[in-house]
């Protein structure tokens, strides 16, 4: 007897997309779609919908064609399967949507077992420049469109697509359990803000991985629009662009973060690489990062402030929660930027339990920090001094009011020219309490001002061992 044994990936794939085999297969051609991207087929595959829902589940066929469509409602056990050379196009008018200012390509409402898979194409559409572009002023736009918007669903599979030129948010979850997204390439405008990725917003049992993504707005960006968690995410084998955030959690931070895991990512021109932006009161917790690549754009190409990890606790107006920040780990993270990390707890809140290992900084490049103002993601009503006093300190590794910390082998290396015009230390801390600083190593020494490698104030308790800077490097030989 021959025994087959299946990944626990193949086996969940199996039992997440039925087979033609097993289930009845619905083209929307027979439905009267004509796929000629000029007849709004709307109609046509809303009815090969609901015929394979009425039949019990099956898959809904888009043949080669060119298919334009406004709204489809998706339905339990529905597939949605595009062929090679299916193009699936969004219609921009907005006489098809429910909303009059917004609207999305696939809707579902507490619907399980549902995918979108195949070789085919969505097009969004949204190809213009809007927002993004330095010198172009932004204009509001009268009407909208993403490509999903899930709500209350589980059992959720998107594979292999391609979709472009989202107008909108592209894929939205929200609430939604057991989700899976395996294989998409997403490529929208780079300069078309609000044209975000994936956002699972208060979702659960979320997985991602080998994506590929380029966007005008957050590439995947966790969120919790509502008083719900959002939690057991991982993430794994993606590349990720972005004018905005590559990986964000927040701004929207009603509902609690845990469980949520990032590997194996390159991040390349790239605004902020990494972000945590806690605004609204929840609690981020149990939160890792390994094995990432980042690289961040040139801040006067994008106009827009440059962090490779930028993590900062907030209020969004004076009356709101204060959150927490606790138990995030950074492991093997590889940085190529002119620009600065910055971690910065609040006073009333220390982030806790921080640990960063295995963090080599290259620095080909030296930015100025002089654009780093209080606007560095997502709208508040609040200020302070935060605003900029840690994001201007002299150094690569800005660290504030942050409680239990390990920092441990970070190496930061800087040319020669990007050295003499901003020299600066490579880990700077302000009102740390209780941590470890070990093993964090500078390229060249020193120069004029000579600047420490590491530059402390006002913390408590926190030891530093094995740490110096590299005498010979040929950068650190003064100009003759």
């Amino acid at each position: 007897m021959l025994d087959l044994v299946l990944t626990s990936a193949a086996a969940l794939a199996l039992l997440l997309v039925p087979s033609v085999a097993s289930a009845g297969a619905f083209s929307v051609r027979d439905f009267g779609a004509q796929g000629d991207r000029n007849t709004d087929d709307q109609t046509s595959i809303q009815a090969a919908v609901d015929a394979c829902a009425q039949a019990g589940g099956g898959i809904v066929l888009f043949p080669p064609g060119n298919y334009l469509s406004s709204t489809i409602h998706l339905k339990s056990h529905v597939q949605v399967q595009l062929d090679a050379g299916a193009t699936l196009w969004v219609n921009p008018s907005p006489s098809g949507y429910e909303h009059p200012s917004h609207g999305h390509l696939f809707v579902a409402e507490d619907a399980e077992h549902i995918s979108i898979i195949g070789s085919g194409i969505i097009h969004g559409q949204g190809t213009a420049d809007h927002g993004r572009r330095p010198g172009v002023p932004k204009e509001k736009l009268p009407f909208r469109t993403g490509i999903l918007r899930f709500e209350r669903c589980r059992h959720v599979a998107i594979r292999n697509v391609a979709i472009l030129y989202s107008d909108a948010w592209t894929l939205h979850f929200k609430r939604c359990e057991m989700v899976f997204i395996d294989g998409v390439t997403i490529l929208n405008n780079y300069y078309r803000v609000n044209s975000d990725g994936i956002d699972p917003d208060s979702c659960r049992d979320v997985h991602i991985s080998n994506c590929h993504i380029v966007a005008g707005d957050d590439c995947i960006v966790l969120k919790s629009t509502e008083a719900y968690p959002c939690e057991n995410v991982v993430v794994t084998n993606c590349t990720l662009e972005s004018i905005a955030t590559a990986v964000k959690l927040g701004t929207e931070s009603l509902g609690d973060f845990r469980d949520i895991h990032f590997s194996n990512c390159v991040i390349r021109n790239t605004s902020v690489g990494i972000g945590f932006y806690l605004k609204d009161g929840a609690v981020m917790e149990r939160v890792s990062f390994s094995n990432m690549s980042i690289e961040t754009a040139d801040p006067v190409q994008v106009s827009h402030v440059v962090f490779p990890i930028f993590m900062d606790i907030e209020q969004r107006h004076a009356d709101s929660q204060i959150g927490a920040i606790r138990d995030v780990t950074f492991n093997n993270i590889q940085v190529g930027s002119g620009s600065g990390i910055l971690i910065q707890g609040m006073p009333e809140s220390l982030i806790e339990n921080l640990t960063i290992r295995d963090l080599n900084f290259r620095v080909e490049r030296a930015d100025s920090y002089d654009g780093r103002t209080k606007a560095v993601g997502g709208r508040r009503t609040t200020g302070d001094d935060r605003d900029v006093l840690y994001a201007r300190q002299p150094s690569y590794v800005a660290l504030a009011y942050v409680r239990g910390l390990m920092l441990d082998n970070v190496r930061v290396t800087i040319a020669a020219d990007a050295f003499r015009e901003y020299e600066r230390s490579a880990v700077s801390g302000h009102g740390l309490q209780d941590g470890t600083i070990r093993g964090v190593s500078r390229s060249p020494a020193g120069g004029s001002g000579e600047m420490p490698v590491v530059a402390l104030q006002a913390c408590r308790s926190v030891s530093t061992m094995s740490c110096g800077a590299a005498l010979s490097d040929a950068a650190s030989s003064p100009d003759p």
